[in-house]
């Protein structure tokens, strides 16, 4: 942020509770330095000389701490309120002093965490210190000539004693103001970091919500590839099939009664793969299709043996009758168990063994990878690689298993319905 954006930002106004809180805690102060003032009298310490008639001295004493019930909600006002009423309070003599000089400490604060406008706080906040340390100067030039002459008889330092209780005198509103300064603009510093903190956790959720909405998108591009060269393929098929049931028609009807069920089945595996491109888009790509057959359940051996070369315990186990199955639920199968074992060997520290098991079930197939290692950090459910095993598994009516084990390590669980397969074996 800029020093122009940051002079412009105005901070938020005061919420509902913070005025609440200025309110209970005005009239509190206000309540102690009633009692503060009592104290005094009761002492006789009258430090700046006789004192006014009793109505007088409450009401400047009000006069200086109530006005902090407003010290958020106008907070210039209120500086100016009670800087003038202190100054006038003390010129008048009136005896409390301890919690009027906290109220134009809180006072002073106020303006500078709560200040709308930037530049007209620091001019009255550094305008009213220098009127307080002028009035200062006129106390010491109207006091110093009325200091009884046995005043500083037992004073034995080496600065003289007149020149000392000023000094102490200037350092100690120094401090006192100084610090009601800094700590003003430190607190309205803190509430701009935290605009701007929200601000950028609003932009990187933003940011996060697209990412996520790409990858989804990039994913279902990707598994749209993939059907239609499986649906390219069965249509090609169906074409050679019908070609030869043309040739052989006349000649040979068994042939071709052959050939047209082969074409029936066929086409009813291609009008099942499409049914399972529903929500699938391929909007805007226009990258070149791979070469090459796409990688189905068959090369999981070739995954599991990678994982083997790079030092894992790797053991493939394959359960149950397999069934052949349609190429996109082979490919989402292929897709996942790779995307898994990937994972293990980038993220999960100490594995040493892995473990990938294919059962073919009565509808579905299922393919469950475990490891025996623990994540470097905490799992992202966001992560593009969970996105595209939850798309991929979608497509295909199924269900995904990601987590933890119980006994350490991690599982990836994925179950594919099986409903195309054994119509085709049937």
């Amino acid at each position: 942020m800029t020093t122009t954006t940051a002079d412009t930002w105005r901070r938020p106004t005061p919420a509902p509770e913070h005025l609440r809180l200025d309110l209970y805690g005005g009239l509190a102060v206000t309540v102690l330095a009633l009692l503060s003032l009592t104290l005094t009298h009761s002492t006789g310490a009258f430090l700046l000389g006789p004192p006014p008639s009793w109505p007088e001295q409450v009401f400047w004493t009000v006069a200086v701490t109530l006005p902090l019930i407003w010290r958020r909600r106008f907070p210039a006002t209120t500086t100016l309120v009670v800087s003038a009423a202190f100054i006038a309070a003390q010129a008048r003599s009136a005896p409390e002093t301890q919690l009027s000089a906290w109220s134009l400490f809180a006072a002073l604060y106020s303006l500078g965490a709560w200040g709308p406008d930037r530049r007209l706080a620091r001019r009255l906040r550094i305008g009213i210190i220098a009127m307080m340390f002028a009035w200062l100067g006129v106390y010491y030039a109207v006091s110093i000539g009325s200091i009884p002459p046995d005043a500083f008889a037992r004073a034995a330092g080496p600065v003289p004693p007149v020149l000392a209780a000023i000094v102490t005198g200037v350092l100690v509103n120094g401090l006192v103001f100084g610090f009601a300064y800094f700590f003003g603009e430190t607190a309205w510093l803190a509430a701009r970091r935290q605009h701007e903190l929200v601000q950028r956790a609003e932009e990187l959720r933003r940011s996060q919500a697209e990412a996520r909405g790409r990858a989804v998108i990039g994913e279902r591009v990707r598994i749209a590839r993939e059907l239609h060269d499986v649906v390219a393929h069965h249509v090609s098929v169906m074409g050679v099939q019908a070609s030869a049931a043309r040739r052989v028609f006349d000649k040979d009807q068994a042939k071709a009664r052959t050939a047209l069920t082969a074409i029936e089945d066929t086409a009813r595996t291609a009008v099942d793969e499409l049914r399972r491109m529903l929500g699938v888009l391929r909007a805007g790509d226009n990258a070149p299709d791979p070469g090459g057959p796409p990688a189905g359940i068959d090369r999981v051996a070739a995954v599991v043996e990678r994982a083997r070369d790079a030092g894992l315990r790797a053991a493939l186990g394959v359960y149950g009758d397999p069934v052949p199955l349609p190429e996109s639920v082979s490919q989402a199968a292929y897709r996942i168990v790779q995307e898994a074992v990937t994972n293990v060997l980038r993220h999960a520290t100490g594995a040493g063994g892995l473990d990938v098991r294919i059962r073919y079930l009565a509808r579905e197939v299922e393919v469950d990878v475990t490891d025996d290692g623990r994540s470097t950090h905490p799992a992202n459910a966001d992560g593009l690689g969970l996105v595209g095993m939850r798309e991929r598994v979608a497509t295909h009516g199924g269900e995904l298993e990601v987590g933890p084990r119980a006994g350490g390590g991690w599982r990836v669980r994925a179950r594919l319905p099986l409903a195309v397969a054994l119509a085709e074996a049937a």
